[in-house]
């Protein structure tokens, strides 16, 4: 009799995973509506739109909870997420994520500081490196919600860093990790990672 118990706990846990699970071929049909401003396969080719192919699942499931939820403000998107479900978002999640990202061009002029920026930070104002946490080539870190820099759009993560460094974003965490990195960054340094990392791969 246990042994039925422990199976049927057993096998309803492993259905409760599977309904947490995204499904790319519905995430696809879904993905209809984000066509217009992240491109058909989630490579954005206007350049205040971030790519989302290739994104971390994890990472993309998160944001997408913190604009419908108010934590993160996106005024392209008001209204948008109001419909969507958690199973909606874990299935955009994984379509997005199985795509593959377009890399962009890093300036000539600004790979030397940026590449700099990107692999060491900058010690005089204790400027984290990137590294740290995206990756060496930019991939993140999938299961820490770190999200992949790889080929985003310059001026997209530009952006990004201001709203950071002025306080109009605060989704990254109580330990405001990307607020501090970004408050010791002058505009010139985010020009320059930004780029790098646009070129990244």
């Amino acid at each position: 009799m246990k042994n039925i118990v422990a199976g049927l706990v057993l096998v309803m846990g492993f259905s409760g995973m599977a309904q947490a699970e995204g499904d790319a071929t519905a995430g696809q049909q879904k993905s209809a509506v984000c066509a217009g401003c992240h491109g058909v396969d989630g490579n954005s080719v206007v350049p205040t739109f971030p790519k989302l192919a290739g994104q971390g699942e994890k990472y993309l499931v998160k944001q997408l909870n913190d604009i419908k939820e108010g934590k993160r403000v996106v005024p392209e998107m008001t209204g948008l997420l109001d419909n969507l479900s958690g199973q909606d978002f874990q299935d955009l999640a994984v379509y997005f994520a199985s795509k593959k990202t377009t890399t962009g061009q890093a300036k000539a002029d600004l790979v030397e500081k940026g590449q700099r920026l990107y692999r060491a930070g900058n010690m005089a104002t204790g400027a984290a490196a990137c590294t740290a946490c995206h990756g060496p080539s930019g991939l993140g870190n999938g299961p820490a919600a770190f999200p992949a820099l790889s080929g985003q759009q310059t001026a997209y993560i530009v952006t990004q860093l201001k709203k950071f460094r002025s306080g109009e974003r605060t989704n990254d965490g109580d330990a405001s990790m990307m607020r501090d990195i970004a408050a010791k960054l002058s505009d010139s340094e985010m020009e320059a990672v930004a780029s790098y990392i646009s070129g990244l791969h």
